[in-house]
């Protein structure tokens, strides 16, 4: 949960009610570990626990607001390699069984990929590569050795991406059927219609959670979802998923209804899969330059989003490019028109004019600002000879698709689960990550090492300037847009709240109630 909208907590809290919450689309499992979707965090958050996570109170993410959750305080090594956990006694499983240091280790041999029954997908497994191994002492004591000083991994691990995973319940029951420590326990997921859970009565924390369940429905149109909304059906839109118009609409039909707009570690990007003509880093480079990212932010947000690297922009970033930098890059030139044209100069030289133009499918994702922006996309394209034809791709094909190369050209959206140089660039640009275009540039790798076991936070924030800089001047992964997300919420929804720079963090709901 994040920081604490006025939204009523001057009243005593009722316990009960049902919380009812429009969902976006259906996920491809309920397993957080498993997938790289919000669609999965938002419900199963609150099923799990981590061993810390960002203090709810506070709206910002950072290092320094990490409070205790399953570990219940931590201790680093003088050499900054070895981070101990005192554990939290007496929490059970959904399912009865005690939760110990043994849960804490399994949890990290699964990451690692080191398990007797391992994930099928792993996506963060670039996250901790940098974790030797975990030891136990006793049932409440978990080590984490490191290969080098890595002082974020704490901002890792207090993501809501990093839930502890049961021992004794494998990966396939997991993915249908989730057991965790949470405030909530799983009851049913019902593909394209909905996802139940209920009140953990056995909830470790006293008193929590107040609600007695959440029901999310599934409604893939986001029209019919909001006039649901509107109409009384649902207690809450799906989280960060209206627009800055459509939150004037909600307001106008709704006046009562609570409406928070944030900035989100969110940013539409564009893929090129290295085969022909996009093996050529010139042409990707033309790509990049003929974007018109002004256009996106105004058409897509009402002006209100951010053009921006790699790393989310400040002031809500804490780690992107600097305005003045960022303008000297590739495509980031206030004048757009002059970046056009010597786009077409580089596409020329290869051969490529008005009556021979590249023609290709652009690939996304069947939701609603990915289509958007889409639309955009392929009209400035054409600025420089790319003709490109739409194809919509269903959710739970979208991430498959991409991890086969099976497209030419894509516009997805990458999600950070912290804004922290240690996730962004393991789990987006090292050899053999996520990149879905097949980046490996071994210089980066070291930079990536350097900047992640430096303790002097200035010293850092160089290194990862310099990474940003070389990433953006290749063109990998050009991002077009950093997005604003709205969540409205019926006025008798009380301590909702909501975490400004990343949209994977807040959404355990323990602390949630209703007045109705």
């Amino acid at each position: 949960m994040g920081a604490m909208l006025p939204s009523g907590g001057a009243w005593a809290q009722k316990q009960g009610g049902v919380l009812r919450v429009a969902h976006r689309d259906s996920p491809a499992s309920m397993s957080i570990h498993e997938e790289g979707t919000v669609s999965v965090v938002v419900p199963a958050m609150g099923v799990f626990n981590n061993l810390v996570v960002f203090d709810p109170k506070i709206r910002q993410n950072s290092l320094e607001g990490i409070v205790p959750d399953l570990a219940t305080k931590w201790t680093w090594s003088e050499d900054g390699k070895t981070l101990t956990f005192a554990l939290r006694e007496g929490v059970t499983w959904h399912d009865g069984k005690p939760f110990t240091a043994a849960d804490v280790k399994c949890t990290f041999e699964l990451l690692a990929g080191t398990a007797p029954d391992n994930f099928k997908v792993n996506f963060r497994k670039g996250w901790y590569a940098n974790v030797e191994r975990v030891t136990t002492n006793g049932d409440f004591e978990a080590v984490v050795h490191l290969k080098t000083p890595q002082p974020a991994l704490l901002a890792l691990l207090a993501s809501g991406f990093t839930p502890v995973y049961p021992c004794h319940v494998p990966p396939a029951e997991m993915r249908r059927a989730p057991i965790g420590t949470g405030p909530f326990k799983f009851v049913e997921y019902k593909p394209n219609q909905s996802i139940k859970v209920v009140r953990n009565p056995n909830y470790w924390k006293p008193g929590r959670p107040y609600l007695d369940g959440i029901e999310y429905t599934i409604i893939a149109n986001r029209s019919t979802a909001l006039l649901s909304f509107v109409s009384g059906k649902f207690d809450m839109t799906f989280p960060f998923e209206i627009t800055v118009p459509l939150i004037n609409d909600v307001k106008a039909q709704m006046p009562t209804a609570q409406c928070d707009m944030s900035p989100m570690n969110v940013a539409a990007n564009l893929l090129m899969n290295p085969v022909p003509p996009f093996d050529n880093l010139e042409i990707r480079r033309a790509v990049a330059m003929a974007i018109d990212r002004k256009a996106f932010v105004d058409i897509m947000t009402q002006g209100q989003g951010d053009a921006g690297s790699a790393m989310q922009p400040g002031p809500e970033g804490r780690w992107g490019l600097p305005p003045e930098i960022l303008r000297e890059m590739p495509g980031y030139d206030p004048d757009v028109a002059k970046s056009r044209e010597k786009a077409r100069a580089i596409m020329a030289a290869h051969g490529y004019g008005p009556s021979k133009p590249i023609k290709l499918k652009l690939s996304t994702r069947n939701l609603p600002t990915y289509r958007d922006a889409s639309v955009i996309l392929i009209s400035q394209l054409k600025e420089i000879w790319i003709d490109a034809e739409l194809q919509i791709v269903e959710t739970a094909q979208w991430v498959p698709k991409l991890i086969r190369r099976d497209y030419q050209f894509g516009l997805s959206q990458v999600g950070n689960g912290v804004d922290d140089p240690d996730q962004t660039y393991p789990e987006n640009y090292a050899c053999g990550s996520r990149t879905y275009m097949d980046y490996c540039n071994k210089e980066i790798d070291a930079m990536i090492a350097q900047q992640s076991a430096e303790r002097d936070q200035e010293k850092r924030r160089k290194i990862a300037w310099a990474i940003d800089r070389k990433l953006t001047d290749e063109a990998v992964r050009p991002m077009l847009y950093y997005m604003r997300g709205g969540t409205c919420w019926r006025p008798e929804v009380k301590n909702l709240s909501i975490m400004v720079n990343s949209i994977y963090n807040g959404w355990r709901m323990e602390d949630v109630w209703l007045d109705r």
